[in-house]
């Protein structure tokens, strides 16, 4: 088979989406796929480690792209804007593939591979779908909801979703969102949920069962990667003014657009118990999870189905229990009522979180019960050898060999 998957980020750099595609990519070039990946030169933060040469067996495309990273809007958007046509023509450009798989990072990069489609028709087309606009920026407030813009983006996306062979979704949440107002060229058949993964290479079973359940006289809770918008801390910081005299660190590891908001309020609130810290690389996060004692996640209630956090599945890897604030019925909260690794809270139940933290510190029994349950759950649900098969299936109907 002939597989190309199109993503703005790629191995080695530190987004999920990069380690997504380099390991659904290598999957497939292991099983024999000519396997091609057109992505950018640009990194999520500015092009950490970008260029170095990546891929093995597979063929990686770096298109030309601005790199300045995603610290702001502007920047986002204008290494967006260079990928596309970079993209476009390097899509155009290959010969006929069986089967392209396109992400959106950025949106509606999909339309790269209808490209290809135009030349030849009998290619497969796969949205495998991160998050989901614009709904995304509507309800974030960066475009008015229902507005021209917002009417832009739709109309595209009724355009793109009829060429549509499969749309990969992360839970039903989102799955529900999009197919409610969209139709697949494939039909109502052509949704599939598939949820992210991570490699369990990177988390080997040995190093959690090693690592101390406190790594020093605090009890750590983490909260690693983009704190951007759709992820909501108001309710964090109000546990965290709680716990201020107590033996408890809160540990932000990233960046984000909110990143500067929660450094403001814990300089306001004179909260020594919020330390902040830049991005790690890939490789630095499995040493840096095992050194807390819990997760946290969080989504904003209007976030349900829009975006699925992908921090769960490296969290559930490393034993770390997961304390989730957010709305019912997303892919964290049916995690945590499925495999018992954690607690799921509404936004604003600062109050349950504080009790739920002490509890963890005291009760080292349940604390480590829920370790154990987090680990399983990721063997069970989360691991690459459960969900790749999946892809696996999906390109098998599209491709029968």
């Amino acid at each position: 088979m002939r597989l190309t998957i199109i993503n703005q980020f790629y191995t080695p750099d530190i987004s999920p989406t990069a380690h997504l595609c380099a390991s659904l990519a290598e999957n497939r070039a292991a099983r024999g796929d000519e396997v091609t990946v057109i992505t950018s030169r640009s990194g999520y933060v500015g092009g950490i480690g970008a260029l170095r040469a990546s891929g093995g067996a597979v063929r990686v495309c770096r298109v030309w792209s601005s790199r300045l990273g995603s610290r702001t809007n502007l920047r986002r958007f204008l290494d967006w804007a260079t990928f596309y046509l970079p993209a476009a023509v390097r899509a155009l450009t290959l010969p006929r593939q069986d089967v392209i798989i396109a992400l959106t990072t950025p949106p509606f990069i999909t339309l790269a591979g209808m490209a290809h489609t135009v030349l030849h028709p009998s290619t497969k087309l796969v949205l495998w779908n991160m998050d989901c606009y614009p709904e995304a920026v509507e309800r974030t407030g960066l475009v008015r909801t229902g507005g021209w813009v917002a009417g832009v983006m739709r109309a595209m996306n009724r355009a793109l979703f009829r060429r549509l062979d499969r749309a990969v979704c992360l839970d039903g949440a989102m799955k529900h969102l999009l197919s409610s107002q969209y139709t697949l060229h494939s039909g109502e058949s052509g949704w599939q949920v598939i949820p992210n993964w991570e490699r369990a290479t990177m988390f080997p079973k040995e190093a959690r069962d090693a690592a101390c359940r406190l790594a020093g006289a605090k009890f750590t809770v983490l909260y690693l990667g983009n704190a951007g918008y759709g992820h909501e801390f108001a309710t964090t910081l109000r546990a965290a003014e709680m716990l201020r005299d107590e033996p408890v660190n809160f540990l932000f590891v990233g960046g984000g657009a909110l990143r500067p908001w929660i450094e403001q309020e814990r300089d306001r609130l004179g909260l020594t118990n919020i330390e902040l810290r830049d991005y790690v690389s890939k490789e630095q996060t499995p040493e840096l999870m095992r050194s807390a004692d819990c997760a946290l996640i969080t989504l904003e209630e209007s976030m349900l189905g829009v975006m699925s956090p992908s921090k769960l599945h490296a969290n559930l890897a490393t034993g770390l229990p997961v304390i989730y604030v957010g709305p019912r019925g997303s892919n964290v909260d049916e995690a945590i009522a499925r495999h018992g690794c954690g607690a799921s809270l509404r936004p604003g139940d600062a109050q349950g979180m504080a009790v739920l933290i002490r509890r963890w510190m005291t009760d080292t029994a349940e604390h480590d019960r829920l370790r154990a349950r987090a680990r399983a759950a990721f063997e069970e649900a989360y691991r690459d050898e459960k969900t790749l098969p999946q892809f696996d299936a999906l390109l098998a109907e599209l491709f029968p060999e």
